[in-house]
């Protein structure tokens, strides 16, 4: 082989790396940001259903209702919750899927809202992702990571 012909299939196999180094960081990205997309087979994701209650009124404590902490029970007060694996959150998540400044509960006009704060894989109240704030109907599964929380009287 000549030189020209070795140069060229070397600069060729690098583009090719490249190009599969890219489209890997691709998809990889995706996965990551879109999480609860819907993928072939799974169900499409619902809108949370009304409740015939006015969303987190009269809402007194957030429970815990599955993942490691299952039981825990936190009083509700006028204070934000901040939900996370830091150490300072409120309520302190041992979940892996659980982004370290995850989430947070905050009442406004006597309901209560939960909003996502960048995690990673997402925030999901009753199978929708939370994108923005969202009011909290009592007894509506909100789901961080392995984690499932509901606001009950």
């Amino acid at each position: 082989m000549s030189e020209l012909s070795l140069f060229l299939l070397r600069v060729g196999f690098l583009a090719l790396l490249w190009i599969f180094v890219i489209i890997a960081f691709g998809i990889v990205r995706s996965d990551l940001t879109v999480g609860a997309t819907c993928r072939v087979g799974q169900p499409r994701p619902r809108k949370p259903a009304r409740r015939q209650q006015t969303a987190g009124k009269g809402a007194r404590k957030l429970v815990v209702v599955a993942g490691s902490l299952a039981g825990t029970s936190i009083t509700l007060g006028t204070t934000p919750i901040t939900i996370g694996r830091a150490n300072d959150s409120t309520l302190v998540l041992t979940d892996e899927y659980a982004s370290n400044r995850h989430a947070r509960l905050f009442p406004r006009d006597g309901q209560w809202y939960v909003e996502d704060l960048g995690s990673t894989n997402g925030t999901f109240l009753d199978r929708v992702k939370v994108t923005q704030p969202m009011s909290v109907p009592l007894r509506t599964p909100i789901r961080i990571g392995k984690t499932v929380l509901e606001l009950r009287r």
